[in-house]
Order: C-alpha cells, then structure tokens, then sequence
C-alpha cells in the first residue's frame, strides 16, 4: 500500500468523575494513539496519575525481575486467570524466588574463591614442594613466582643485600630461599628482581601438600557445582509451576499502570479533562458507539480534522470540529470544557499523525529495510513496494547463481521460523526473496557455483539464454552487454523515483508548475541526456560499444543506438545539430532555474546517479570472478582450440589432451601422497572458498543494491521521519478479561 492508512484526530472531553471509565474503555478498544499535551493551554495543566499508579508499578517491577530470574519467555504460558489471592502468591513467590537467587550468588562466590586457590596452588605442584616448607622461616626469605630464570639468578646473585640463595625450580616456577645480610632491607628479593618480568605466587596458608590441596577445593568445587545444580533444578521447577501465572500477572500489572498514567497526557483542569489522539478514520464510529455505551453522554466526542497527505510538511487537514470558542473555566452545571479556540479553528493539541504501513504480506519485510532510514511520514508515499520490487532484482543478477540462490533460501528460511524478534524474521524474508531472484538469474545463466554446464544441461547446445558473464577476453562483449543492462536498470528506477515525486507535488498543492519545476525538470534532463549517449552525435567521443554490443557484438538484437533526432542545425561551432535530447536537456535546465536557480550547481546529478548504477555489473563481474577462481584452483581447467575455457572436470568431458592446460587443478596434481594431500587440500579450498564467495555476495551485493535505494532512489521522492502508530491498549496474551 503506497499511501498509509486515512487517519483521523479525535478529542474526549468530560469531567473528571469519568475519566477512570473512558480510559479503560479506550484502553480495552486499543485504537487511539493519544497526543502529549504540551501544556500550551492557558488553565490546563498534564493530569496526575490515578491512584495506585505507584504500588502497580512497584508490583510490576517485582514480577519483572521474578521473571528475569526465572528466564521466562512469553511462550510458557497459557491464558487463564488470576485468582483472588494473587498478590499474596506473589509474595510467596518473590520470597522463595529470593532466598534461592541469593543461596545461589553464595554459593558461586564461594566456587569462584575455590577456583582462584586451585589456580594459585597449582605453581607449587609443578615445584613439587610441601607447602608448609616454603614459610615460617626467620633467617631466610622465600619467594616463588614465575619469570626467566637466568635473568633471576644473575639479579639475586649480584644483590648486595643477600649473602647467599639457592633456586628451586619445577617447569616456569622458581622459589628462590635467600639469606639476608645483617644490614639488608624489609624485603631484599623484591629489590633485587626490581627490573625482572617476575610474577610472585602468594604462598597457600596450608600444611598439606600441594597435590593433597588441590584434591581437597577440586572436592569442594564439585560440592559447590551440586548445590548449584539443586538451586537451579528447584527455581527450574518453580518456572514451571509459576511461568503462566506470573506473565498473566504481568499482563494485568501492565494494563493497570498504562491506565493510571494515561492522565499525563491529558490536558486537565480540577473538574475537567481532554484527551486527544489519532484514530483510523473508519474505526471513528466504533469509538463513539463503545464510548457511548459506557459513559452515555457524560463525555463528548469530536472528530477534530482527517489528515490528508502534504509529502512537503504543509498543513492541510480537513477540520471537521465546530468553530465555537469555549474557555478552561469550569462551568457550574459541570458541563464539559474544551480547549480555548483561536481564529475560529479548534486549538488542539499540536502533534503529526502516526503512521501505520499496511503492505501486501510477500512486501512486509522490507518495511525494516525503509525503516533502517526512517519510518514514511505520514503525509508521504511508503517506498516499501518499491523496494520490494527492485532490491531482489538488484541482488539477484549480481550474484546470479542457482547454488548461492538455495543457500540464500535455505538462511532465510531458517531465520524466518527460528527467531522471535521481528527485525531477524524480516531480514529472514528478504534473503528468501534475493535468494530467489538469484536462483532466477542463475538459471538464466547457466551457473550454479561458479559452474557454467548447468545452461547446457537445462538449454542443450545453445547453452544459457543470457550467454556469459563475460569473464575472459573472449567474452569481452558479454560483460559491456551487463554495464548497458545495470545502465539501463538505473534509468528505469531514477525514472520511478522522480515519477513519484512528480505526482506528489501534483496532487499536495504545488500543481502542475511545482511539479514540473520540482521533479519534471530533473526527469526531463535525467532521459536528454542518456538518450543522447546512445545517439550517433559526437560518436567519436563516445565508447564504440554502446552501438555494437545489442547489435551483434554480444546480443543480435538489432540496436545500434537513436536515430539522431535533429530538430535544426545552428550556424555555430562548425554547424551545431540542436537534437531532441539536447533540448529535453535545456527545457529541464530551465524549469530547474524557474524553480530554485540554486539548484543548478546540481545539474550533473542525472547523469551521476545514472553512471552509479555501474556497479551492478561490477559486482556481477567480481563475484562471477572470484567463483570462478576458486573452481579453477580446485578443478583446473583449459583452453581449447574453440575459444572454450570448461574446467578439468568429469561432467565436462574434456582431458589436458584437449586444449592449453591453463591450470592442472588441486584434484589432478601430482601422485601417491601428494596426490592425496592436494586432494585434502582441494576440498578445503572449494568448501572454503565458496563460503567466502557466499559471503562476500551479501556484502558487495546487499550493500551496493541497498546504497542504490537510499542513495540514488529515495533521494528523489523520501524524506521519512514519520512515527509509528502505537495505540494505547494491551492485546491479552496471557491473561483474561
């Protein structure tokens, strides 16, 4: 759908006595996206919170980090209700809930100081020395640490504050016992290692020896490990006792919080208040029916304005409220207030409606990938259809291979069905649309992992009807053939892009004029100027191939360029031919003058964006290329006297007696052992290589195809920056009404 859905402003204005009554009723319809108010209106002021606000909050916390202990997901429950008694089970809850989360962080403080003294000990067990033989000692000092040892011995050895050492080692640990002088310092050794990549080792306070140490904390961590395993199998059973109970819990704490802090966005008096916000236009009538019937006429209901659409930010609203001028007095007969009036129009609360996308379901997905720039405005065209039409055609001819088609497929089936989350299942359905359009292409090709046989195999001897990639100097032609194609793709989409600006300043106030001077002069020039690249005026200047690759050179299809389209030759510069082309070019150039003159500094722009769609033909290239590489590494392959370039394969029929051997391959080099281990070396290289060859093919592809929509594409036509319809209600999951 290209344009959102009709949307229209609302108020409810009524005493205070009824608000608890229209918010729940409003609530429970999940329908209106409700305004901030500002606090612009003289006399009114945001309303409070209704009472109990804060203690639902403060449950709703708690039931929150009950379920992130727990890890609950909001698919281990089954709808049901409450229950009288809820808030105490609760409380039981939280209590046991606690009391285990808190036994089990004790218990792995106390693994985590296990796990620090069996990796403190274990040095010593490499020294094989009794603990209780490294302290104790007056007369001498002991340190133990790791560090080179040859460094360590000549550093203790020329300290003049020891008078004699000896050095005990066992692998990377050395503990050095030194006799102090009389006259030495607190702690010799440390000074005498000052310089020394040296890592003391803090001697355990045990008579045990080193190897009994360890045995007994590897015990007592796997005590510990037990205990916690206990702790989490009893909060595993209280999940599934209480997962369903608590996310209904949560659901009915929610909806009570969204109802107690609505009135914040209410304009308020003490007896008085006024709700505004953006409802669907054809849901208006089900609004006042369900209000209707749950507050009669206590409060009144207003159709304010029906949005219409102004892609340039104008304000045109169609206001459908009265023109009276009531003031935030309260009246004694408690009637209902509105808002003072300014002018005659009803003074509302100043906000744009919110948008709802609503694209055919194969489209949905690609609302992430508009979104990734900006959600539309409302007042402005949703880009996904076109999105969805173009971004899968770009992908899938510049990767164009069946076999990187399916596992394109094959990832975002998986990431459509396995994941939760809206964005990844949305990317999911992308990638199945690109990998088919690769399929599509690759068929077209004949290529199916950089493997040309398949257009024989479906085609017969003519082979694939789109021919070659163009990969070797012999097929030079094809890949000119895909620069006009990617070319050609670019006119096409910028003529879409400037089509629909062109509408749309056509249909929100500027006109035919401002259309044409806006998007029409772009649109003429965009068309001048490629039309006459492919014309034969200055054909000297202009490439060769642009007349002789669909005439012959790589496709018969009888097109060697426009005819020249003069209109009238000037007496200028040797006999100047004025040509059609050349005066779309000087209509567009004045209309863009007429328009904004500051706007013709930009007046390459066409010819620019046209020029960027090369790189869909680059990236076709490069990543034909680079498949092609890894097949011919592993496979080799040859030349043969017919031009062919097949690899050395058995589906292709051919030997090294056949042709120039270009490469003998990884599967046909040398023999016995080598043999083998090329062999080994082959499957690596094709496996690997062709997951980078995968790889690659979404980055070059993806970003190179989504940079020619945001870029070249949207910069004609979309702006966004819209917010998204969020309408204030619950929809029950788990809980009952």
């Amino acid at each position: 759908m290209l344009r959102p859905e009709r949307m229209s402003k609302v108020s409810v204005t009524g005493s205070k006595g009824v608000m608890p009554t229209v918010i729940e009723t409003v609530h429970g319809l999940n329908l209106v996206h409700l305004s901030d108010y500002d606090g612009s209106w003289e006399g009114f002021d945001n309303g409070n919170p209704i009472e109990g606000a804060d203690d639902a909050s403060q449950k709703l916390v708690t039931v929150r980090a009950l379920e992130s202990t727990l890890e609950l997901s909001a698919d281990e429950a089954e709808p049901g209700t409450l229950g009288d008694n809820w808030e105490d089970r609760i409380e039981e809850i939280r209590t046991r809930v606690n009391e285990l989360d808190d036994q089990r962080a004790e218990v792995r403080e106390e693994l985590r100081q296990v796990d620090e003294k069996i990796t403190r000990v274990a040095p010593f067990a490499e020294l094989g020395i009794d603990l209780d033989l490294l302290s104790g000692y007056d007369s001498v000092e002991i340190v133990v640490g790791e560090g080179p040892q040859d460094q360590i011995e000549a550093a203790v050895d020329a300290a003049d504050d020891i008078d004699a050492f000896e050095l005990f080692t066992g692998g990377d640990v050395v503990a050095i016992v030194a006799a102090p002088t009389d006259g030495a310092g607190s702690d010799p050794l440390g000074d005498a290692l000052v310089g020394i990549e040296f890592t003391r080792h803090p001697v355990p306070e045990t008579e045990q020896t080193p190897s009994a140490y360890v045995d007994e904390l590897e015990e007592r961590k796997r005590e510990l490990e037990y205990e916690i395993e206990d702790i989490d199998a009893e909060l595993e059973e209280i999940k599934l006792a209480e997962a369903s109970f608590l996310l209904r819990v949560e659901e009915k704490l929610t909806i009570d919080v969204q109802r107690a802090e609505a009135p914040l966005q209410f304009a308020t008096t003490d007896r008085a208040f006024i709700a505004e916000g953006w409802i669907p236009s054809d849901e208006y009538e089900r609004l006042v029916a369900t209000l209707d019937d749950a507050v009669g006429d206590s409060v009144e209901i207003e159709e304010l304005e029906r949005a219409s659409y102004d892609r340039h930010g104008g304000s045109h609203h169609e206001t459908v409220a009265d023109d009276e001028q009531p003031t935030a007095d309260t009246e004694d007969d408690g009637k209902q207030q509105k808002a003072v009036t300014d002018g005659g129009s009803t003074v509302t609360m100043d906000d744009q409606p919110p948008t709802i996308q609503k694209n055919p379901s194969a489209a949905k997905p690609f609302e992430t990938l508009v979104q990734a720039v900006n959600r539309p405005k409302y007042n402005e065209l949703d880009p996904t259809i076109f999105m969805f039409l173009t971004f899968p055609l770009f992908f899938g001819f510049m990767i164009s291979d069946v076999g990187y088609g399916l596992l394109y497929v094959l990832v975002g089936f998986y990431m459509y069905q396995s994941f939760d989350s809206p964005g990844i299942t949305s990317l999911g359905g992308v990638a199945m649309w690109c990998g088919g359009f690769t399929i599509f292409f690759g068929i077209l090709f004949g290529e199916i992992f950089g493997i040309h046989e398949l257009g024989y195999i479906l085609f017969g001897d003519a082979g694939a009807p789109m021919g070659d990639k163009g990969l070797s100097p012999a097929t030079l032609d094809f890949a000119l053939a895909w620069l006009i194609v990617s070319l050609l793709f670019g006119i096409i989409h910028l003529n879409i892009g400037y089509i629909l600006d062109f509408v749309e300043n056509i249909q929100h106030g500027h006109g035919l004029w401002g259309a044409l001077t806006h998007s029409g002069s772009w649109m003429l020039m965009l068309n001048g100027i490629w039309i006459w690249v492919f014309t034969p005026q200055a054909a000297d200047v202009k490439p060769e191939f642009l007349f002789t690759t669909f005439d012959g050179a790589a496709f018969d299809l009888g097109f060697d360029g426009f005819p020249m389209m003069t209109l009238v030759e000037l007496p200028i510069a040797g006999g100047f031919e004025l040509t059609l082309p050349f005066l779309l070019v000087i209509i567009g150039l004045v209309l863009l003058a007429l328009g904004d003159p500051v706007e013709l500094a930009e007046f390459a722009i066409p010819f620019a964006h046209g020029v960027s769609y090369a790189r869909i033909a680059a990236v076709l290239l490069a990543k034909g290329g680079m498949a092609f590489v890894v097949n011919l590494l592993v496979f080799g392959g040859i030349q043969t006297p017919e031009g062919n370039r097949p690899f050395l394969a058995p589906w292709t029929g051919y030997t090294a007696e056949d042709g120039q051997v270009m490469f003998e391959g990884l599967f046909h080099m040398g023999d016995g052992a080598v043999a083998i281990g090329a062999f080994i070396v082959g499957v690596l290289v094709l496996v690997v290589g062709h997951i980078v060859v995968l790889l690659l093919g979404i980055t070059s592809a993806g970003l190179q195809g989504i940079r020619l929509e945001y870029v070249e594409f949207f910069g004609k036509f979309y702006e966004g920056g819209g917010k998204n319809y969020e309408p204030f209600g619950t929809d029950r999951n788990h809980s009952e009404d």
